[in-house]
């Protein structure tokens, strides 16, 4: 299969099912921009979407505001990315490579409820926030003990 050419969804699933059937992943919503530059990403990556059922969606052109998410994370990369200076194109991808890391693994987002993606993605932020609410359970009941001694006393 040539990923230039224009397919339709139905040809990219059945291609996919042919080649690429393997264990389901959870379904994702995918938002990019709209431009003509991604498309043979897109077309690229469609395959696997169809496989999991993930919806892609485009924002309007030349509507930066229309693309928050993906631009809000743009800026976070660039604030982090542009601290150093490279001399080498590997550099620059070995930091944005880490910044992808420590986004997806170890920043916790507030909008996720204080947990990462990859908590999220994998199933895992449901036994995340049912452990911190033990620890703030298991802290209030020190805190109220340690009152009512020094209160006593």
């Amino acid at each position: 299969m040539v990923f230039g050419l224009r397919r339709t969804r139905r040809e990219l699933g059945a291609f996919a099912r042919k080649r690429y059937c393997r264990a389901p992943r959870p379904s994702l919503r995918r938002s990019t921009h709209s431009g003509e530059s991604f498309a043979t990403q897109i077309d690229a990556s469609a395959a696997d979407d169809v496989l999991r059922d993930d919806t892609h969606t485009r924002g309007r052109p030349y509507h930066p505001q229309t693309q928050g998410k993906i631009e809000r994370y743009h800026r976070s990369m660039k604030n982090v990315v542009k601290l150093q200076h490279y001399y080498f194109p590997w550099e620059l991808e070995a930091a944005v490579r880490d910044f992808v890391s420590y986004y997806n693994h170890r920043r916790y987002h507030e909008s996720l409820d204080n947990c990462t993606p990859a908590d999220v993605y994998y199933g895992r932020h449901h036994r995340v926030l049912s452990e911190r609410d033990k620890i703030k359970k298991l802290t209030m009941q020190r805190r109220k003990k340690e009152y009512r001694a020094a209160s006593a006393a």
